[in-house]
């Protein structure tokens, strides 16, 4: 069995809190509205605060190792998710969102990839307790993503987006009829009298379908830094929670992250290696690990340059991200996702 800090009581307070906070969030948004930066900024500075809280509770309460654990994991989770950013970026504009209903499509983008990687988490833990050499199967997944994602980086493949071929989206439209225009928060409405759904739903679908292939990298990617299955789920709780208000923070500034593509592919790279190393050391001794203090320190100085770069870069450009033009309609706005994630 994995050793974990996860007690039955401390999961059970652990999921309680994401449920509530989950609730908190669609209560917050029941009434569709464009969210400020003054507000986004807000929300986005309690999730911050939030992890960093409990982060120093363990460290306090479970010692320096666990707590070095969590802070790299969570650090390697939350840039992650900035690079979900992009394709979510991406969908809202190409579905054509309105943007009262932007943060209603990420939230339920967010609950998808929580209940994902929740079964996702529960199944590595399963698998690693049972076979030492699924350590080197995650660390390949690693190896390979990060090779997908400087391809696709260098190839500017995650910049065209076409919808209209999504295989997701083809299928719904085959089981029902599409009304033509969004219905606020509404999923479900009716067309002739009949059942329908609505744009908004097929938005929806498209993120559900994202949050799949970003569980691939990202469950593996924190084993990578920590065999306790309860500190993995808890480094993507927190990473997730934030997402919605982050999206709205970083909006504008997304596009001048020009060489995010190149870091994450050199942390994944590098947790690859980390994981090789370690199954590794289960077949002989004489095989060096990296210590988790030395990941840390490696996840904070590529995320630094990759920042600093790219502002650097960037600096005195003005970002320019295509929009469809006001009327366009539904039909013409939906997304192939193959066209458009970094990991798919």
């Amino acid at each position: 069995m994995l050793d974990t800090i996860g007690t039955p009581t401390l999961w059970a307070v652990t999921i309680g809190a994401v449920i509530a906070l989950l609730v908190m969030d669609f209560l917050l948004t029941r009434k569709p509205h464009e969210v400020s930066i003054r507000e986004a900024t807000g929300w986005s500075a309690f999730y911050i605060a939030l992890p960093l809280a409990f982060g120093a509770w363990i460290w306090n309460e479970y010692g320096t190792d666990r707590g070095v654990e969590y802070l790299t994991g969570y650090l390697v989770e939350k840039s992650l998710s900035v690079d979900n950013l992009f394709v979510f970026m991406l969908l809202l504009t190409a579905f054509v969102v309105p943007k009262e209903l932007q943060q209603r499509v990420l939230l339920y983008g967010i609950v998808g990839a929580l209940v994902l990687r929740g079964i996702f988490i529960a199944l590595g833990a399963a698998a690693l307790s049972a076979f030492d050499w699924v350590f080197l199967v995650f660390g390949l997944i690693l190896v390979a993503t990060a090779v997908k994602i400087l391809r696709d980086t260098l190839s500017g493949h995650d910049q065209e987006v076409d919808v209209d071929s999504m295989r997701s989206v083809q299928l719904a439209r085959r089981i029902f009829p599409v009304t033509p225009d969004y219905e606020g928060p509404k999923l479900f409405s009716k067309v002739d009298g009949k059942r329908a759904i609505t744009p908004l739903f097929l938005v929806v679908l498209a993120v559900f379908i994202t949050d799949i292939v970003f569980a691939v990298d990202s469950v593996p990617a924190v084993y990578g830094i920590t065999g306790d299955p309860y500190l993995v789920f808890a480094t993507n709780a927190f990473a997730l929670l934030g997402l919605r208000a982050l999206y709205f923070v970083l909006e504008a500034a997304l596009s001048k992250l020009i060489y995010l593509g190149y870091g994450l592919a050199a942390i994944l790279a590098f947790i690859g290696v980390k994981l090789a190393l370690h199954w590794g050391h289960t077949v002989s001794p004489d095989v060096p690990e990296i210590p988790t203090v030395a990941s840390l320190l490696v996840v904070l100085g590529i995320l630094t340059v990759t920042v600093v770069a790219s502002l650097v870069a960037t600096r005195g450009k003005v970002a320019d991200i295509e929009r469809p033009e006001p009327g366009t309609s539904d039909a013409e706005a939906y997304v192939d996702y193959d066209e458009v994630g970094h990991r798919d």
